[in-house]
């Protein structure tokens, strides 16, 4: 692992930091911030999952997550969205597909496999890598999301209920098979086969017998890809029916953008602090 940057906030430590990535076949790159709280004792982690087009410095620049964090005592982790570099499979005129469209998925269709193995390096290499550097609890984790890392939120969490101890996303995609904006790179990714596809779709998994105790979904009620692409009233109809405890909160005049995520943020962190301390 090497450092590209360390510097102090709140009286933690927010570093960006690569490694070679054996999962994704190239160097990837991944933001931490430590509390102060850390140099005391491990502290419980949050990971922080971005959307579409993003990398792991938008939320690290624009989220204003580090001054309740430090309050919290919270590890915040925030990975990139797609593997990079000159050898991985791209569609640069398409935004929906390749880097920073990662999807969160482990592809199993040629180019795309041989890089694109994102669940994996999200549920295991990086967590195995940042116990091993870093001063984290984890026996304590919770993870949101935002859009396209909101369905990864989502997905991860009905897949790992006993890892993590809490879940939100803000503007999540929560029936990716059938949004606009991800169909494409659900076909590209997995093949034609759309039984392969409902590992990856929340609506999907909760329908097949997944559960997780409760969802936090915040949503801008001004947001633009709110009809074709988000549209959280799926999930939020389905969780109900099944037990799952849905807090759906729709606001007025906020869109798809990280002023959106980060007036929203404290809450979040709160209710994963919350969820974390009484683990």
């Amino acid at each position: 692992m090497k450092i590209i940057s360390e510097a102090r906030a709140f009286g933690g430590t927010q570093g960006v930091y690569t490694h070679e990535s054996a999962v994704c076949a190239c160097e990837m790159t991944f933001a931490v911030y430590v509390p102060p709280q850390a140099a005391q004792e491990p502290c419980p982690v949050v990971w922080y999952l971005s959307g579409l087009t993003c990398n792991h410095a938008n939320v690290m620049e624009k989220g204003e997550y580090r001054r309740l964090a430090a309050e919290l005592g919270l590890i915040i982790i925030c990975p990139d969205t797609s593997p990079r570099g000159d050898g991985v499979a791209d569609e640069p005129d398409n935004w929906q597909l390749g880097k920073g469209a990662g999807f969160y998925v482990d592809a199993t269709q040629q180019p795309w496999s041989a890089h694109y193995q994102m669940y994996s390096y999200i549920t295991d290499e990086l967590p195995s890598l940042v116990g091993e550097h870093f001063p984290v609890d984890m026996t304590r984790q919770s993870i949101f999301g935002h859009s396209m890392g909101g369905h990864g939120a989502l997905t991860i969490a009905l897949k790992n209920p006993r890892r993590f101890k809490s879940c939100s996303a803000f503007a999540p995609i929560v029936q990716p098979m059938t949004a606009d904006w991800s169909i494409g790179a659900l076909r590209t990714y997995l093949g034609e086969d759309e039984m392969a596809w409902r590992a990856y779709d929340a609506c999907a998994l909760v329908e097949d017998g997944a559960r997780f105790p409760s969802f936090l979904i915040d949503q801008g009620a001004a947001d633009g890809f709110l009809d074709s692409g988000l549209r959280p009233w799926l999930l939020e109809e389905i969780g109900k029916k099944v037990g799952i405890q849905m807090t759906v909160r729709m606001h007025e005049g906020y869109d798809h953008s990280y002023y959106f995520i980060s007036s929203f943020m404290d809450d979040h962190l709160r209710w994963h602090s919350e969820r974390l301390v009484k683990a």
